[in-house]
This record gives structure tokens, sequence and C-alpha cells, in this order.
């Protein structure tokens, strides 16, 4: 009989506790915790993707065109004015049907804003054509609706021995006809004959 009264006393005391710990389990998950932080989700300034050591290919009207190289790409495609952002170094390859190289870029860093096809490119930003002509800017715009490269900011243009300097710059994608709109240093923009691959103009005739 001592033996069944404490198996008895034993499964009492268990139960109490056993009704105790899920007494003060539901209240304690009643309670709001107040060390917790209630983060709203930004579209503007919360990237809905983070992808790191980037190397990819992209396709433009079912043809690869474009190579792109980063330490960070970050997309905000449910921004109002969706875009992606490279804030640690962009490397761009531009190229034709024959996946020839037509054009590379470097830059700090990048925007491109996806609607409206248009990259911001800043902070040394270099810039090299087919015939191996170099152009150098602090910012540079590319609009591929309008197949344009354009700044107003400063721009050094290498070719070859020659060296042109100046702020204000439009050009085509290819960068193969441009101009520098207020030239510098004595140097100014010259005019070549139409055969030769490139060109630079100092009026504003329309690039092609």
């Amino acid at each position: 009989m001592k033996k069944q009264s404490d198996i008895y006393n034993l499964k009492c005391i268990t139960t109490a506790v056993f009704a105790v710990v899920m007494f003060l389990f539901i209240v304690s998950c009643g309670r709001k915790d107040e060390n917790l932080v209630n983060v709203k989700f930004d579209p503007e300034t919360m990237p809905s993707m983070i992808t790191n050591d980037v190397s990819t290919l992209i396709s433009d009207s079912g043809r690869t065109r474009y190579k792109i190289v980063a330490d960070v790409w970050e997309i905000y495609d449910k921004a109002k004015e969706p875009f992606w952002y490279f804030p640690e170094g962009f490397y761009l390859e531009r190229y034709d049907a024959g996946f020839n190289i037509e054009a590379t870029i470097v830059a700090d860093t990048a925007w491109n804003y996806t609607a409206k096809k248009l990259w911001r490119l800043k902070g040394h930003v270099d810039v090299r054509n087919m015939q191996g002509h170099e152009f150098r800017s602090d910012e540079l715009f590319w609009n591929q609706t309008t197949a344009k490269i354009y700044s107003d900011k400063y721009i050094e243009i290498k070719r070859g021995t020659l060296e042109l300097k100046g702020y204000g710059f439009e050009s085509n994608q290819l960068m193969t006809h441009y101009r520098i709109m207020r030239p510098h240093d004595g140097k100014l923009p010259f005019e070549e004959s139409s055969d030769e691959p490139d060109s630079m103009q100092l009026q504003p005739d329309s690039i092609q």
C-alpha cells in the first residue's frame, strides 16, 4: 500500500509540475517581446536580391550582348523605378553579332534603371572602344534606347599619342562617333574624313 501511495503522489506531483510549466509557456507566448524590432520593408532602399562575385552573360532580343562582372549585385525590382545597383566595382563587355568585343566599361559604381534602359556609371569610369581608344570621366550615362553615351562632366580621350580634354561629351554607344562640348587645354576637336572608323566633332551634328 505504501508503494502504491508513493506512486500516486509522484504522479500527482508530475502532473502539477507539467501544468505549471504549460501555464508559464502560454503566458510567456502571450506577452509582447519588447526587444523585437518591427522592420518595414522599403523597396526603395532594401534590395529584393543580393548576389556576390557575379560573372554573367546577358541577352538582348534573344542574342548574347553583354558580360557583367561585379563583386556585389543588388536588385531593387520592387522599387517605384526598378534598378540594379553595383556598389563595389563594375566591369562590362559589349559584343557584336559575332561575339566579338565592341567595347568595355569599368567603373567604381553603376546603376541600371531597367525600365528606362538607362545606365549611370560613376567614379573612375574607363571606356574603351574596338579601336583601343580610351575615354575617362568621373560620370557617364548610357541610354540603350537612344543608343547614346553622354556626360556633362570633365572627360579625357586618349587616341594613341593624342589626348583630348574638355567638359561635356556625347557619343554613339560603340564610342566610334563622338564630340566634346567644351574642349580646353588648347586642343580643339577635329573632324576626320568619312572613311576613317571614328570621328570627333565640335559642332552639334547628329551622332550616327
